[in-house]
């Protein structure tokens, strides 16, 4: 493991959660990929572990600890083979609780991330329309002040824990005249009245529920804004970077994976009377494959510290999604390919990994929206500054 960025408490650590993954998790995963959602009670094992703690506050029942912590969470949930149950706790923690934790007033951290960080409650992050995808600016959700409340109107889609959440972070327009300078962020209890969700079926990620959710008239209490009213836009921004480097760094675990379980299939598998693994053509795909997905981890590896340290990494996070997501794609086709036959079956890993994987170029910022955005910073000089 690297030592400029891992020091042996980061490694006990790893070491602790694989321990814990294979116990507590591993013999679930085929259940909850058929079933298509996760059974509560690892949620209460994972707060018990602190796992959801990780970089919150000790105030708040956290750890306060540092971002490689996160970045070694993020890379074993991917080693399991279940995207979906990966995806779960880390839009739990790593899109709803982050808001909580950077917008919250006290009352509502006591009330929701507390019980967030304990596992007693799950959250979810509503921002993606039917009609906008990734383009966050076009939302046409509504939250009107009502005397002591907001009624919020609208839709959202592809809501990861959309269906068994226990409340939701949503985004609604407060002010539309302004554009994406109105938008505002609230923290909603799920027996809202109002509230409905719709489970969508999906190629991948079984594991995980994905949400389309309609709001009819629901009454929010103004004191469960995040924030200051019209600044949500700016919120979600800056939140982006976090998420993008979540997503760049699952996906070079999941292609790191992938390479592992291919290796050793190779070792095994006999052709022409040797092993496949001493075949050139294979090895020097090997070769490449694995070249690349070690230059995107070291690439992951250093924004993580650059973060780590305060910078404002939104360009190099964008990268990070952009490349490592493409290039996880890649592997594991070839890996796949590796495994002949078997990688067809279901019951070897690459056919769920390839599922999984495609959700990479399209979650948090497809790879055109992504390619634009840099297109912004690099050619226009586009800067974009942290929410103050």
């Amino acid at each position: 493991m690297n030592s400029m960025y891992f020091t042996e408490e980061h490694n006990l650590f790893r070491k602790s959660l694989q321990d814990f993954l294979q116990k507590e998790v591993v013999p679930h995963i085929e259940n909850w990929e058929k079933q298509g959602r996760i059974d509560r009670f690892i949620w209460r094992k994972f707060g018990d572990m602190g796992f959801f703690g990780i970089n919150y506050p000790e105030a708040y029942g956290g750890m306060n600890l540092d971002l490689f912590y996160t970045i070694i969470l993020q890379e074993e949930l991917q080693k399991i083979n279940s995207g979906g149950f990966a995806a779960a706790i880390w839009a739990h923690v790593y899109l709803a609780m982050t808001h909580l934790n950077a917008e919250g007033s006290e009352t509502i951290k006591q009330n929701y991330l507390v019980p967030s960080i304990a596992g007693d409650k799950i959250g979810c992050l509503c921002i993606t329309e039917p009609s906008g995808g990734s383009d966050v600016a076009s939302m046409l959700t509504t939250a009107v002040k009502n005397g002591d409340h907001y009624l919020v109107n609208g839709s959202k889609t592809f809501i990861t824990n959309g269906i068994y959440s226990d409340y939701l972070v949503v985004a609604a327009k407060t002010n539309p005249e302004l554009g994406n300078k109105g938008m505002s962020i609230f923290v909603v209890d799920r027996e809202t009245p109002g509230i409905t969700a719709t489970k969508l079926d999906k190629l991948g990620w079984r594991a995980s529920d994905t949400a389309e959710i309609a709001f009819d008239n629901v009454k929010i209490p103004i004191a469960n804004i995040l924030g200051e009213e019209n600044q949500g836009f700016g919120y979600i921004m800056q939140h982006f970077s976090l998420e993008r480097l979540v997503m760049g760094v699952n996906a070079h675990a999941r292609a790191e994976y992938a390479l592992e379980y291919a290796l050793q299939y190779m070792s095994e598998r006999k052709a022409f009377g040797k092993s496949i693994n001493e075949f050139q053509a294979l090895r020097h795909s090997i070769a490449d494959l694995y070249s690349d997905m070690e230059i995107c981890k070291a690439f992951n590896y250093s924004v993580t510290y650059r973060l780590s340290k305060g910078d404002y990494v939104v360009k190099e996070a964008t990268m990070s999604k952009l490349k490592s997501t493409k290039m996880a794609d890649e592997v594991i086709y070839q890996c796949l390919q590796f495994l002949g036959g078997y990688g067809y079956m279901e019951n070897y890993p690459m056919a769920r990994l390839w599922r999984d994987s495609r959700l990479g170029p399209i979650g948090g910022g497809t790879s055109e929206i992504l390619r634009e955005i840099l297109a912004k910073i690099i050619i226009d000089k586009k800067e974009y500054k942290p929410a103050t």
